[in-house]
Formats: structure tokens, sequence, C-alpha cells
């Protein structure tokens, strides 16, 4: 993420905002950033650079959103176009947690592409619509659907076992991300809006390198 960015961003919230909040907000996105930076999983990768976009674009960009963010289903289909702030390098997006998408591999223009493509007449804000042959329906996406991007993505990348890849593995993948990038537990509870600790480390449990360390 540009400096330059996150110091206009944290000053414009510093008139509305307490310093604790705006250190929970910066920790979030930092470690989002970490995620993007540093850490981009080859198979996530893979599916971003070779699936058509033509067929999966809705999905990378729910796979993006969700894994950046660590989001819960309900989260994504939820999530309004004003929840999303493009600032050029860098998406701030709020779920009310905050988190950033980075431009890694310019993912940030599948976002531009998918938003670019909402017909006019649409008259919510959900910002997933129905995508189908390169085109966007006015109908929302809804959590069955949202909930099936894992597998969808595991069956594109033929993946044993694809019905084991349900809606929680962004937020796995997220938290695993992290714990890989050496992010500390009690950055990685905020980040996903955990309160327990071991449910926290019940979903970094397959990281290698947070093993290692405990």
């Amino acid at each position: 993420v540009e400096i330059n960015v996150l110091l206009a961003y944290f000053s414009e919230n510093a008139k509305n905002y307490k310093s604790s909040t705006l250190w929970a907000q910066y920790s979030m996105v930092k470690s989002c950033s970490i995620i993007y930076d540093d850490n981009i999983d080859s198979e996530i990768d893979r599916f971003l650079s070779s699936a058509d976009d033509k067929e999966f674009l809705m999905i990378k960009v729910g796979l993006i959103l969700g894994i950046a963010g660590a989001c819960r289903t309900d989260e994504l289909v939820n999530l309004t176009v004003d929840d999303i702030e493009d600032v050029g390098p860098s998406l701030i997006t709020k779920i009310p947690r905050i988190f950033v998408v980075t431009d890694v591999g310019n993912i940030l223009e599948l976002f531009r592409k998918y938003l670019s493509l909402r017909p006019p007449h649409v008259k919510h804000k959900r910002l997933f619509l129905y995508y189908k042959a390169g085109k966007c329906s006015s109908q929302p996406v809804g959590k069955n659907t949202m909930g099936k991007i894992p597998s969808v993505v595991a069956s594109y990348l033929k993946l044993p076992d694809v019905a084991c890849y349900t809606g929680h593995c962004l937020r796995r993948s997220s938290a695993t991300l992290l714990a890989d990038a050496g992010v500390d537990i009690t950055t990685i509870k905020r980040h996903a809006g955990w309160k327990s600790t071991t449910v926290a480390e019940g979903y970094v449990e397959n990281s290698i390198e947070y093993q290692l360390r405990f």
C-alpha cells in the first residue's frame, strides 16, 4: 500500500475516530497488505491468472475480497458498492471491519472490470450481481452461490475433494496466509472479527510457520 494513500486515509478518519480505533484500523490494513504483498498462494494466483474472465470474473472478485478481508459468506453477500473506496493503488473496504486490497498482479483491474459491467438500471447497491457470459444481471448473488466460490475454484484447479471447499475456506486461507507472514494471533483475531483465540487458532492450524512458532 502506498504510504501517501494510507496517510491521507487515516488523516481523514482522525476527524471522526479515537486514536484506539485508528490503531485497530491500521493493524487490519497492515495485515491485509502483508497477504497481498508477500504471500499470494500459488493456487489462488494460478486461478486468477488462468481462468477465463468471461466465465469466472465474479468468482475472481469474490475470491479476492473474501480472502483479503477474511469475509464470511453473508458479509460478501451484503457488501455494497458504497462499502468499497477505490483509491488508485488500493481498495479500502468496510464490512464494517476495514481491510485493504493492494494492486498485486493487476488484481484491482478484475474488480474494476466487474464493476464496469454493472447495469445502469440496478436500483439496489449490492456489489455482487449474477454474472454469465461476460455480463451482469440486476439480480444480486445469494448466499448459496457466494458460499460455493471456493468449490468452484477447486473444481477449476482440479483439486481433490472439491465438496470440502466451503465458504469457510476464504476465512481459513486469509488467517493462514497472515500466520505464515508472521502476524500475531491478536491481530489475526481483530482482522477476521473473531473474539475467541481458540477459534482463531483453529483456522490457522494448517499454517507451517504458525506450528513452528507454537
